[in-house]
């Protein structure tokens, strides 16, 4: 008997004791994040904001299966937040529609919860009407016209279903009450309610296809809610795929047999504990830069010096020389000159070893500023 069979449902138990301990971690790492971002100054917490979603929106796809490419959905992001990042690659109409559902979750996380909101989001991840090679409904519940909604791996013939959803004549009823549920205004500590919302949107499973992405992007617009901030510094479908066996075992555990999903919220609490701690590897880069000007936040610098270490800092092909270093600030080789001598004098940057015409430089070694130890 799956969890929708009871009597009971969905009127869900847990143990609250057994979660407070690891809730307070969170909401404390949650806090902390939030404050020591908030330092980094507009530029760099956009930054941060960019590469969290670039890898938020291709590890969500890549559970299911998917690869997008990551170029794309970087300028995807950079072009709706308006950033300037340089040359912008044209993107597919899938990776654009992923990037419109996360971005509408996170930037619009106050608006309301609706069934015309989630048939938007299922639209933009199937443009095409179509998953693979297989036509699906696209923005509607599903109809179960080729059978019943069912979890299944194993070859042909050795098939397992781990999990069979409702049957589609309860999806409408069934979305209006977790919808009503989500929009209320209630007790529950939100980082809670976003694995309630996770879990109850996909034991529904009300799409063809989608269910797992947009119950992502669901629990991401509450924890957005949680932190009343639109700006993401962790992804937790990044963790989640790290944590992709574990994901699918829980789920399928807590859905069988028990209106109590304690196992499913203490999982989803620890997984959001080691996404916050696995931002730093994500935010490596900003870190880094935020930790260099730091560093180097009272030394004279004129614009074409702080341009030339920007570019270093985001990823500089090559070593720096004198010849590059002109075209990169537009001015003469001996300008150039003096700008690195200078840079060399304050320790932002070091001559590399050799001389003569295979003279180079690269930026002194930055302090590992750790985020969140």
């Amino acid at each position: 008997m799956y969890i929708h069979d009871l009597h009971s449902w969905p009127d869900f138990e847990w143990n609250r004791e057994s979660l407070i301990e690891p809730l307070a971690a969170v909401r404390h790492q949650q806090g902390r994040v939030t404050g020591r971002m908030e330092a980094l100054g507009f530029e760099l917490r956009q930054e941060a904001v960019l590469e969290t979603l670039t890898a938020d929106v291709i590890q969500s796809s890549e559970i299911e299966g998917e690869k997008l490419a990551t170029d794309q959905v970087r300028s995807s992001i950079a072009r709706r937040l308006g950033m300037d990042i340089g040359a912008l690659v044209a993107a597919d109409r899938n990776v654009e529609g992923v990037v419109e559902m996360m971005l509408d979750a996170t930037r619009e996380f106050k608006s309301p919860l609706t069934a015309e909101r989630l048939f938007s989001w299922h639209a933009a991840l199937f443009p095409t009407g179509r998953s693979g090679m297989t036509k699906i409904r696209v923005g509607a519940w599903r109809d179960d016209g080729s059978g019943p909604m069912q979890v299944v791996s194993g070859p042909i013939g050795k098939e397992r279903v781990h999990f069979e959803a409702p049957a589609a004549k309860r999806i409408e009823s069934e979305m209006e009450r977790f919808i009503h549920w989500f929009n209320s205004t209630d007790n529950l500590d939100l980082v809670l309610k976003a694995a309630l919302a996770h879990f109850w949107f996909v034991t529904i499973h009300p799409f063809d296809d989608g269910n797992g992405r947009i119950a992502r992007a669901i629990a991401d617009m509450v924890l957005a809610r949680s932190e009343n901030s639109a700006q993401r510094f962790y992804s937790m479908s990044a963790q989640i795929n790290r944590d992709r066996t574990a994901y699918y075992d829980v789920l399928e555990h807590t859905q069988m047999g028990s209106i109590d999903i304690t196992p499913w919220m203490d999982w989803f609490l620890r997984c959001l504990g080691r996404a916050i701690g696995g931002a730093e590897t994500t935010l490596g880069g900003v870190l880094a830069k935020a930790g260099f000007w730091q560093r180097f936040q009272d030394k004279p610098m004129n614009n074409r010096q702080r341009f030339v270490l920007n570019r270093l800092l985001d990823g500089f092909e090559g070593k720096l020389t004198t010849s590059k270093y002109a075209k990169l600030a537009k001015c003469s080789p001996d300008t150039a000159l003096r700008d690195i001598t200078a840079l060399i004098d304050t320790g932002a940057l070091v001559q590399n070893p050799g001389g003569g015409r295979s003279t180079s430089y690269w930026l002194s070694e930055v302090p590992n500023d750790t985020l969140f130890s």
